[in-house]
This record gives C-alpha cells, sequence and structure tokens, in this order.
C-alpha cells in the first residue's frame, strides 16, 4: 500500500512529479503504475511498447504512447490536457495499431478507458488517481493488461438496433391506428430517428432534441416544439439559445408531425434513453423499414443479413480490386520517394565553393523535387480515382449495402492515406463520401430509409475514426438514390441503369406465380416481353436485374457486377441468364449456396461477381482459387454445356397443378363410391387416390381428391352429383378469382392436368417417381392408379432396369449438379437433369420406348432386346430389384403391417383401387411407434450398411453396363467427366446446350464405353 501512496503523492497536486511536461512525464509515469498493478513493462516493439508508430510529415511522434497488442493504445497528455483530443489521435490510427479493443487516454490525474470492441457501443470507464487506493479498482486497471475482454459490453450494436426499432415500431402503429397515414407516420419517425442519433453524435447542441422529448410537455405543445426545430435543421438558425446548424440533404425539406397524444411523448421520451450513436448503420435500414413500413411489419423479429455476408460481394467487386491497384500504387511511390532521397543525400554531399558544383547541386535538388512532385501526383491520382468511383445498388431497399459499400470505400480511403503518411507524403482531405453512391428502389420510404442509412453511417464512420464534421450543410443531398423502376422505364422501354463503376446489391426473389400475384399480371406480360429475347419467360425475376448488368458491362457502364441470387439461377430457365454472361464476361468470384435472409425468411442464395473477360482478378470459388467458374457456379467440369438428348425426350414429367382444393375426405370418398349417379356412372370414374412428396419421404397418407380429367365438360361433370357439388363448393370460389382466363372458365379441372403425362402412363402397371424438391435423391414405385401430385416427377417406364440407372450413384451425382435447390434441399427438374442425362448406349429412353416389359429372373426389362443387351441391362435390374424389395422391407415389414383391398364401388365386384398398407390391429404401441419412424428419409439419413451395401451393388451394375470400371472411391468430379463425355458423344452436332454452347461432337447412341478408374 505503501507504494500505491507513493506514487498517489508523486503524481497528484503538488507532488514532486506533476509539473512535468506530456512528454517528459509519460514513460515515467507508465513505468511506475506497471509497478503499482505488478504487471510487466514494455519490452518488445513487435507487441508491448512505447511510441508505437512512425514519424509522419504532420507529426515528430508515434500513434500512441504505449501500445500493447491485442489489449490497448495508451496516450498521454500533461495533468488537465485534452483528453479528448489525445482520443481523437488514438481513434485516427487505431488501424496501425491493429484495432486494439481498449484506448486508454490518461493525464496523469485521470485514465480514461475507452472501449473499441467491433460489434459493441463504446463505454468509458474512468479511474481518478485517489481511487487507485482501493484495491478493486486497481484490480480493475489490471484487467486492462491481463484481461481486456473484461470491458466489453455486454450490449452489441445490433442488439441495441433491434430495440429501438422495435419502440419505433410500436410508435408507428399507434399513429396508424389513429388514422395517420402510414407514409406521414413513417417521415416522421425517421426524422425523430436521424434527431436522436444527432443529439447523441453531437451534430445538435446539448441534446437538444431529447432534453426537448425529455421535458414530457403537453403533446400539442410538443408537436409546434418538434416543427419548429425542424425548420430550424432545414436551413439552421436558432431555436431557443441553442444554435442550430444547417442539416439539409433534403431529410426536413417535408415537415408534417401528425398529431401526438401521451402515450406517443412516453414512448419517445422512453427512446431518447438510448444511446443513439451507436445504433448499426449495416442493419438500421433493414430493421427500421419493417418496423414503420406496414406492409413488412411482421417480419421485425425475424434475423437480418449480418455485414460480414454482405462483405463477401464486395470484398472482391470493390475492397479486394482497390487494395491491390493501391499496393502497386504505393510501390510507385515509394520507389519515387526513395529515388528523390537518394538524389538530396548526393546534393548534400556536393561542395558550393565552385560554380560548376553550385549548378550541379542545384539540378539535384530540382531533379528531386521534381521526383517527389510526380510521387504527390500519383498519390493525389489515386485519391481522385477513389473520388470518382461510382456504386450503384439498382435494388437498394433501405441502403445496407450502399451503407457497406461506402464504409468499404472511406475504409481503402483511411488505409491509402495512413500508409502515404508513412512514406511521407502530408494526410489528404476526405475525397470519399455520399456522391460515390447511386441507388434505384421502388419503394419511396425505403428510398428515403437508405439515405438516412447513408447519412448516418457517414457520420457515424468519421466520428468511430477520428474525423471532424465540418460540412455545410452536415447532410449532403442524395438525389443520385433514384425511386423509380429499374426494369422499366417511364416510357416502357427496358430501363438504362446509369452509369458506375460497380454494381452491386441485393434484387428481389419472385418466382413466376408470386410476379403475377406481386406486380400483376399486366405489369408481369409488359416485362417479359421487353426482356423476350434476353430473360427466359419463367425465370426469377432476380435474373433481370443480372440481364441489365450484363448489358451495362457490355456497353461499357459499368466495369464489375456483384449479385445475390436465389440458389436456383444455377439451373433450369434460370441459368440462362448466367449461360449469356458467360460468353463474354467471367464469374471470378462466387458462393454456390449460402444462408440468407430474404423478406425476413431464411433462404439459400448464390453470390455472383462477374467482369468482362480479361478484367485480371483471381477467380474464387467459395474461397477457394479455381482456375475457372461455370455458369453452374461449380469449378472443374463443365455441366452446364451438356445438351439435352433427343433420344430422353417425352419420358420424365412434371406432374398434375390442382389449383385448387379439389381433395376430399377419405371417408366421405368412400360414402361416394356407393351413391349411384343419374348418368348411370360410377363415382370411381372421377374419384382418385392421389400421393404427394410427403407420402414418398414419409409414410403414405390415404389421399383422395375428385379429378375430372383433362377435357371433360362441364355438363358431363354435373352428372357425377357429389364430387361436383364438392368442387363447386370448394374449388370455384378460388379459381373464379385467378388472373388465367382458363383456370376462371374451367375451374371444374385441374389447373395443369398434364395430358402428355397421363398419356405416357396409360397402360402402365406402376409409374416410377421422385419428389421434386427432397434432401435425398430417391426413386420408387407408385401404382399406376394413382394420381401424382405437382410435387412428384414421373418417368414414364415399368421396367427394373430403368429405376437402377436413375437410383444410382452415377444419375444423383448428375441431377445435383444440373438440378436447382430450394433453401438446402435439391430440386430435380426433367429437363436439365433427365433429359441431359445420358443413359447407357443402347438402353436410352428411345432404345427402351414402347417395347412393354417382359419378365426375366424375377425382374422386368424391356421386352425385345438382343442377348447382349438383356444381359446388361438384367445385372442392374436385379440390383434394383433387390434394393427396392429390402427398402420396402424395412418400411412395411409384413410382421407389423398387412395390405388390404379398398372398397369395391356400387355395382363393381371388385376395386379398382389398389390395396392399402396398413398397420396391424395386434401391433404393440412400442413397435407401432418404431413403424411410424421408418419413413424413406430417416432411412437416408441413417444410411445403414445393408443400404450402403445395395446401392455399391447396383452403382458396380450400372457402371458394367457402360463398360466401364468402377470402384467406391472414384472422385464425384471423375464420374461427372465421365458422364459429360458420354453425352457430348451423343449430342447432334451443332444442337445448343442448355449453357447455349455448341456440342461439337457427334455419335451414334451405341458410344463406344470408356474407363473412368
Amino acid at each position: 500500500m505503501s507504494s500505491v501512496t507513493t506514487f498517489i503523492e508523486k503524481w497528484g497536486p503538488g507532488g514532486k512529479s506533476y509539473k512535468l511536461g506530456e512528454r517528459a512525464g509519460a514513460q515515467a509515469h507508465f513505468y511506475e503504475l506497471c509497478g503499482v498493478l505488478d504487471v510487466p513493462l514494455p519490452d518488445d516493439p513487435e507487441s508491448y511498447c512505447f511510441e508505437k508508430g512512425f514519424r509522419a510529415i504532420a507529426t515528430s511522434r508515434g500513434f500512441a504512447d504505449v501500445w500493447k497488442r491485442g489489449h490497448f493504445g495508451w496516450e498521454y497528455k500533461a495533468p488537465k490536457g485534452d483528453l479528448n483530443a489525445a482520443l481523437q489521435q488514438l481513434i485516427l490510427y487505431a488501424l496501425p495499431l491493429e484495432n486494439p479493443p481498449l484506448l486508454i487516454v490518461s493525464d496523469r490525474l485521470t485514465i480514461e478507458i475507452h472501449t473499441h470492441f467491433t460489434g459493441h457501443p463504446s463505454v468509458k470507464t474512468v479511474i481518478g488517481l485517489q481511487e487507485l487506493r482501493d484495491p478493486v479498482i486497481r484490480e480493475l486497471l489490471r484487467s486492462a493488461f491481463t484481461d481486456p475482454y473484461r470491458f466489453r459490453p455486454g450490449t452489441t450494436v445490433q442488439q441495441l438496433t433491434a430495440d429501438v426499432a422495435s419502440t419505433f415500431a410500436l410508435i408507428a402503429d399507434r399513429l396508424r391506428a389513429r388514422g395517420v397515414a402510414p407514409r406521414r407516420a413513417a417521415h416522421f419517425l425517421t426524422q425523430c430517428v436521424f434527431c436522436f442519433f444527432a443529439d447523441d453524435a453531437g451534430l445538435l447542441p446539448a441534446d437538444v432534441f431529447k432534453r426537448l422529448i425529455q421535458k414530457r410537455i403537453a403533446p400539442k405543445a410538443l408537436r409546434s416544439s418538434l416543427i419548429e426545430l425542424f425548420q430550424k435543421m432545414q436551413a439552421g438558425g436558432s431555436f431557443g439559445v441553442d444554435d442550430i446548424p444547417w442539416f439539409n440533404g433534403g431529410l426536413f425539406k417535408e415537415i408534417d408531425v401528425p398529431d401526438l397524444v401521451k402515450e406517443d411523448v412516453h414512448a419517445l421520451a422512453t427512446a431518447a434513453s438510448e444511446n443513439w450513436r451507436f445504433i448499426d448503420a449495416a442493419i438500421f435500414g433493414t430493421l427500421f423499414e419493417r418496423g414503420l413500413d406496414p406492409s413488412k411489419r411482421a417480419q421485425l423479429g425475424a434475423h437480418y443479413t449480418d455485414p460480414e455476408t454482405i462483405m463477401r460481394l464486395l470484398e472482391p467487386a470493390i475492397r479486394h480490386p482497390l487494395l491491390t491497384e493501391w499496393a502497386g500504387t504505393r510501390e510507385q511511390i515509394a520507389s519515387l520517394l526513395s529515388k528523390r532521397d537518394y538524389m538530396r543525400v548526393r546534393a548534400k554531399g556536393i561542395s558550393s565553393k565552385s560554380p560548376t558544383l553550385r549548378d550541379r547541386y542545384a539540378r539535384l535538388r530540382t531533379q528531386a523535387n521534381e521526383v517527389e512532385r510526380d510521387a504527390k501526383a500519383i498519390f493525389s491520382g489515386f485519391l481522385h480515382r477513389l473520388s470518382a468511383f461510382r456504386v450503384l445498388d439498382p435494388a437498394c431497399g433501405s441502403g445496407n449495402f450502399l451503407y457497406m459499400a461506402l464504409k468499404c470505400l472511406k475504409d481503402i480511403e483511411h488505409i491509402v492515406n495512413i500508409e502515404g503518411e508513412q512514406l511521407g507524403l502530408e494526410r489528404q482531405l476526405s475525397v470519399t463520401g455520399p456522391h460515390n453512391l447511386l441507388g434505384i428502389e421502388t419503394n419511396e420510404f425505403a428510398s428515403e430509409l437508405a439515405k438516412v442509412t447513408v447519412w448516418i453511417g457517414e457520420l457515424q464512420w468519421l466520428r468511430e475514426h477520428g474525423y471532424t464534421v465540418h460540412e455545410t450543410p452536415i447532410l449532403q443531398p442524395l438525389d443520385h438514390i433514384q425511386t423509380s423502376d429499374a426494369l422499366i422505364a417511364l416510357d416502357g422501354s427496358a430501363a438504362i441503369w446509369p452509369e458506375a463503376t460497380v454494381i452491386v446489391g441485393n434484387p428481389p426473389f419472385l418466382g413466376t406465380k408470386r410476379q403475377w400475384k406481386e406486380l400483376g399480371v399486366e405489369y408481369s406480360a409488359h416485362l417479359r416481353g421487353r426482356y423476350s429475347k434476353r430473360v427466359p419467360a419463367f425465370a426469377d425475376l432476380v435474373c433481370y436485374w443480372f440481364s441489365n448488368a450484363h448489358e451495362a458491362l457490355k456497353s461499357g457502364r459499368a466495369v464489375v457486377a456483384g449479385l445475390v441470387a436465389t440458389n436456383s439461377i444455377r439451373g433450369g430457365m434460370n441459368r440462362a441468364v448466367l449461360d449469356a454472361i458467360a460468353k463474354d464476361c467471367e464469374i471470378f468470384d462466387a458462393w454456390d449456396e449460402l444462408p440468407w435472409i430474404n423478406d425476413g425468411a431464411a433462404v439459400k442464395v448464390s453470390l455472383i461477381t462477374f467482369a468482362l473477360k480479361g478484367h485480371g482478378q483471381p477467380v474464387r470459388l467459395n474461397n477457394v482459387a479455381v482456375s475457372a467458374i461455370n455458369p453452374d457456379l461449380t469449378a472443374g467440369s463443365d455441366l452446364s454445356k451438356a445438351a439435352v438428348l433427343p433420344e430422353n425426350v417425352d419420358c420424365c414429367f412434371y406432374t398434375t397443378v390442382k389449383g385448387g382444393p379439389f381433395e376430399c375426405d377419405p371417408v366421405l370418398a368412400r360414402q361416394w363410391l356407393q351413391q349411384p349417379n343419374p348418368n348411370g356412372l360410377s363415382n370411381a370414374q372421377v374419384l382418385r387416390r392421389w400421393a404427394n412428396g410427403l407420402d414418398i419421404v414419409r409414410r403414405p397418407a390415404d389421399n383422395w381428391l375428385v379429378d375430372f380429367g383433362c377435357n371433360m365438360v362441364e355438363a358431363d361433370a354435373q352428372l357425377f352429383a357429389a364430387p361436383y357439388r364438392h368442387v363447386r363448393e370448394n374449388v370455384r370460389p378460388l379459381r373464379l378469382k385467378s388472373n388465367r382466363e382458363s383456370y376462371r372458365k374451367y375451374w371444374w379441372l385441374f389447373a395443369e392436368p398434364v395430358p402428355r403425362m397421363r398419356a405416357a402412363v396409360a397402360g402402365l402397371r406402376r409409374q416410377l417417381v421422385t419428389v421434386v424438391v427432397a434432401k435425398h435423391r430417391i426413386f420408387t414405385w407408385l401404382d399406376h392408379r394413382i394420381l401424382p401430385d405437382h410435387a412428384l416427377a414421373v418417368v414414364a417406364r415399368e421396367d427394373d432396369y430403368t429405376f437402377g440407372v436413375l437410383q444410382s450413384r452415377f444419375h444423383r451425382l448428375w441431377s445435383l449438379r444440373l438440378g436447382t435447390s430450394l433453401e438446402d434441399r435439391p430440386r430435380y427438374t426433367p429437363t436439365t437433369c433427365f433429359e441431359t442425362y445420358p443413359f447407357p448406349g443402347g438402353l436410352t429412353p428411345a432404345d427402351t420406348a414402347g417395347r412393354g416389359t417382359e419378365t426375366c429372373e424375377g425382374v422386368l426389362l424391356p421386352a425385345g432386346l438382343d442377348m447382349a443387351t438383356k444381359a446388361r441391362a438384367r445385372s442392374v435390374a436385379v440390383a434394383a430389384n433387390r434394393l427396392y424389395e429390402l427398402r420396402e422391407r424395412w418400411l412395411n415389414p409384413p410382421e407389423w403391417t398387412i395390405s388390404v383391398p379398398e372398397i369395391a364401388p356400387a355395382g363393381m365386384s371388385a376395386s379398382p383401387y389398389p390395396d392399402r398398407i396398413v398397420v396391424r390391429p395386434d401391433i404393440s404401441d412400442e413397435n407401432s411407434k418404431v413403424l411410424a419412424r421408418r419413413t424413406m428419409t430417416n432411412l437416408y439419413n441413417e444410411e445403414p450398411e445393408w443400404l450402403r451395401t445395395a446401392h455399391e451393388n447396383l452403382d458396380r451394375a450400372v457402371a458394367a453396363c457402360y463398360g466401364w470400371e468402377y470402384e467406391p472411391s472414384l472422385s464425384d468430379e471423375q464420374v461427372l467427366v465421365a458422364l459429360l463425355l458420354e453425352n457430348k458423344a451423343r449430342a447432334p452436332m451443332k444442337q445448343l446446350a442448355l449453357g447455349g454452347s455448341v456440342a461439337a461432337t457427334a455419335s451414334t447412341h451405341n458410344s463406344t464405353a470408356m474407363p473412368i478408374s
């Protein structure tokens, strides 16, 4: 304790060291403080030292008086010195100090510890000299040396932002409930949000807005005062005793404060208690848009896209190219300044006694100055490049991407200035700002919120990096964030975007059905017409943004584009835009599948960055260096060039789409089967058993529906009295509201009855089905009398050979690469997955079509095959049938289940429906529970040894059918390369592949087998 007392007396007022100056006292004070705290002294220039930094041209001192890596930067002032100025210096140079978690300033009488943790608001802890007598306080200060994370605030800036957004959402709800128009309420509250921030950021004098709110004056008086304050912020002027600066920017151009009530005043006063300086601009726009826009209100509690995810697009599009360019520029400047220094050293060694030597000295000095001017010009030129850099977000929403892009540019400018100082150049005035940003957004409120996000974000950045806000006005106009349509211009033509350096953004994801609903039939039809030569008619809405970005690159109106898309852009109709991009551009950075938040819902997306060929940027897929990225966002063999094979068409189909509640209760359906009709026909003709995806991947249900076929006229449908009445009462009201005339006109028929599929499976005893969107690619048999729902794809074959090929590893890998996905589940598409797949030669769908089947060794084979081909097919069929029987035995063990005949309709001696599998009545409760868990999904999740063995046997049989040597250890890429070669060999000459390329090799269907081992 005596050492503590001695320390306090020595450095306190009147002590012998009290009057030491800033430089003289800093290190001595720190040495003795380390002794008091019993912590090590600075002894390592790489991790813990005095005078950390460099000697810049503007100052002869380092960045920090003391620095400890991963702990703190520490700056001293003399007693009663300006600690805020010391803190600003630490903030300004936090980057070269490696962003320590604590920024500590001291005038030796007081120690201030300011937290600097990423993602947390800054909190100040003040320790007075006399407080060091307390061992608890000393231990707290000691933590700065030993455990800086003890100071980390418990609240994150994300939590703070979410809390204040929720508070404002409640105020908005209350205003709208009293009849205030949503747009008016949102505009007023946005102004309040900015005022709260301006108060805490010191842009408004002495917390003038918070003081006004917290006075709890009468609502009517508060409204009048708010109007007056907003008017002063619009143009600057006096508000009471306070001088209000000129804010402008357009935020206060429209002042329309609604009538307030006591509850509103109370809620605003509650919000005033928060520290608004630290709201997170990266998520601010999203959360406040959800709270203030009634159409987004339900999403308020949902997750949001974090800044780190957004940076995965901005890094390759903006940050990495600019920093790479700066690295080259910096080396060039360093080389010139080194040359200058060499010349000046040489000049100093020249004697000035003779005129000749004096002339030589002058020439060297002049040359050195010219070299220095060249270096300065290069430095200024790079900063000018940053000033002229433009980032366009053509679907900017509430401004998250724009803010992150601005932050990225300002961070780069900060690095450039610091490293310029290290080279001996003067720090330049800020050249980046809101003028670097361009935005397009259709929603007027979101567009305004985007501007506020950018304003707050830039002001935060300036404060957090030690810069002073000197702008007049404080808010620069953001007229270049437009409220307009990014796809269709006012004259009805395709929109042309403004020129920019980089295009980035998160365009809306809308599938075909949602486009009709949310955009309207007329607009959707016009959009598709205008873009018909560039975007397929049934593509996701996001594809139009990709196409426009591609056009901007081709016309020289942009250099790089980086956009977010639903991961379904990798296949199907959507991939056509990436195929077109790949012709003259290169995708140089991509993430094939990432979790994302879209309108409050978790989805899977792809991030795609591309530029014209010859861009010079490194190529990376999922942050791994690759030689090239294919249009389907894969590396290696480019399956996007796989061609549709004519031999595979008219075999695999999407199935029926009901378009209304045609389903009926199974008890009711069986009653109807016993009822007569005026036409003398049984209701069995229009009552069908049906199956959807859940019946395949889970336990099958007892599903029934009414199906009047493909073209039954209404008069005939009416004669099936009970089924017709059911459809009229349940389906007709919904279908009459449909946008499609055919759906309204033929309301008693399915929306899409798919006659081609029905004709293809007619006459078959069973049909091969797979769930379109499923975790596992599983094929299985469905009785021909069961109608498949649209969640299933149907293959019109009944032989075990076809089943075996499709269930093999070969087809599974092919379908995963060529299909799309929904969230994290692969989607199977007949065109890309089936029609491109090269079946073994001589056994393609065209070869097996119309042959019928024959039984051979207990399996079904295509009939009429020659002996050699039949032997190949039989091996596959036997292995496939074995796999099917094992699965069925596991799913429905005869010890626990029985097969029961379906009811026979009135007037029929036998049922036209397949038997049903039901649980045995004598099964135990325990076994019943086990049986309920026996589903196809659970089976493939568990993948028992017997299942793996059965699949390996099948794979060997299929490989032998191709004529390939095979081992399970073969990589997926080896398998896919072999299949792609087969596809190219089968494709007719000059046939356009799905990717838009030409398959250059032609051959017969019976291609020569090739080893893949």
